[in-house]
Parts: structure tokens; sequence; C-alpha cells
């Protein structure tokens, strides 16, 4: 039987990437999956490509409207929501002098206010099965941050504390609530274009203890790990993976005195 055997999921920005690799995953563990996603292309082609188990809804992370509408889908499809992963998110790098009143609010639209969104549709679904797992898609730039991801940074550092309030109220109804933090990840959102990672991009890495970039699969296994019940007494923390680097830079040569 399957870590997931049983349960109902809806996996945001689930057509490619990280949460393709979390559709999957989840797929492959026994659970039904619905991709809510704007790529419907694509996202349509993955749910066809695995069966029965799957479904495609089109889903704007930032509309009220459309996550009635996709956990409405949801509910008809497969009886019910146990498992929420907000993995949608964009990135937009611009020093804090060039970003623009739009981009700044664009980002916190989709990676700030779709999993408030996402969370608050959730819930009454998931209080009548009895309990839920919710996982918020953050980031390693939700713990530290670079010169250009000010607003990025700014949208994965609220929501780890956005995880932290909703843990607190949904744990009545044993709704689970928690936040995974990746790191550099072998993804369309750093360039990848398929395959495997090379040199080039472990070369990004260099200042990251286990010296390479990270896998989407690494991460979905996290999300796998907290939506099953073998997290169930996990909320309200945060999960690095990072391959180390929250940890501090790796120096080949150190300064000698």
């Amino acid at each position: 039987m399957g870590r997931l055997q049983g349960k109902v999921a809806i996996v945001t920005g689930g057509s490619r990437g990280m949460g393709e690799a979390t559709v999957r995953r989840f797929v492959e563990e026994g659970a039904k999956v619905v991709i809510g996603d704007v790529l419907d292309e694509q996202g349509q082609a993955l749910a066809a490509g695995l069966g029965d188990s799957c479904r495609y809804h089109h889903l704007d992370v930032t509309s009220e409207e459309q996550w009635a509408e996709v956990v409405d889908f949801t509910v008809q499809a497969f009886g019910g929501v146990d498992v929420l992963i907000n993995n949608a998110g964009i990135l937009h790098v611009a020093s804090v002098r060039e970003t623009v009143l739009a981009d700044f609010q664009r980002i916190i639209g989709i990676n700030q206010i779709g999993p408030f969104l996402g969370m608050r549709a959730v819930i009454e679904p998931m209080k009548k099965r009895g309990k839920g797992s919710i996982v918020n898609i953050s980031s390693l730039e939700g713990f530290r941050s670079k010169n250009g991801l000010m607003a990025y940074s700014a949208t994965k550092w609220a929501l780890r504390g956005m995880t932290k309030a909703a843990a607190m109220e949904l744990g009545a109804y044993n709704i689970r609530v928690n936040s995974v933090h990746p790191g550099a990840v072998f993804t369309p959102m750093v360039g990848a274009a398929g395959g495997e990672p090379g040199a080039a991009e472990n070369a990004m890495c260099a200042g990251v203890p286990l010296k390479r970039i990270g896998l989407p699969v690494e991460i979905a296994n996290m999300s796998l790990f907290l939506a099953s019940d073998e997290g169930s007494y996990c909320s309200g923390s945060e999960y690095l993976v990072d391959g180390g680097w929250n940890a501090g830079e790796f120096v080949e040569q150190l300064p000698t005195s």
C-alpha cells in the first residue's frame, strides 16, 4: 500500500518543475491528485499521462472564485480534500530601485495571496475529512536573502509566518500546516530545460556543502512525508531542503593567517 493511499491532494503549479515531481510522487504513492495551474496544455498532458488518479483544472491562485471552483471540482472528482501543496510561485530578480510597484504586487499576489486563499479554501473540506495537511512551498530565501531578491524574499518570509499562524488556528481541526524551504533546484525557474543537471548547474552551487544543485524529486519527497501519516505530529514547522546551504557557505580556499 502506498504512503498516500486513500488521500486526495491538490497541487498548485503542478504542471512542471517541483510541482510536476510532486504530482508524480503522490500518484506513485497512491494519492488522487488534482493539478491546479495556468499552464493548461502542460497540465492536461501530465494528468492524461497519469491516468484515472489525476485530473487537471485551470487555477489562477490569485482568484477566490477559481479556488472555490478547483476545490469543488476536487470534491466532485475524488470525494474530498486531504492535502494541499501550495507550490505555485514566481521569481522576480531586480534591485530595490528597479522594482516597480506592479512587479512587487504581482509577486505578492501569486506567492503570498495565492497560498492564503488556498489555505482558506480547503479548511471546510478538510474538516469534513477529520484531518488534513497543508504544505506551503517557501524557499531558502525565506531564511536569508540575496541582492536582487527583495520582492521574492518578502513573499517567502511572509509564508513562514502565515504557516505558523495557520498551524495554530487549524490544529483544533487536526489540520497540519508546514512550510518547505528549497535551496537551488533544477527547475525551469532557474533555466532548466529538462534532462539532468550538468557541471554548469552544479557549479552554481559551489558554496553548498553537498556541492550540487537540488533535484525536484528531492523537494517532492519532503512534501510527501509531510502529506503522509508519517508526519502526523509535524505542524507549524519549517523544513529546509537545501543541501546544507543555510548552514553556511563552503569555502574551498580558507584564508591563511
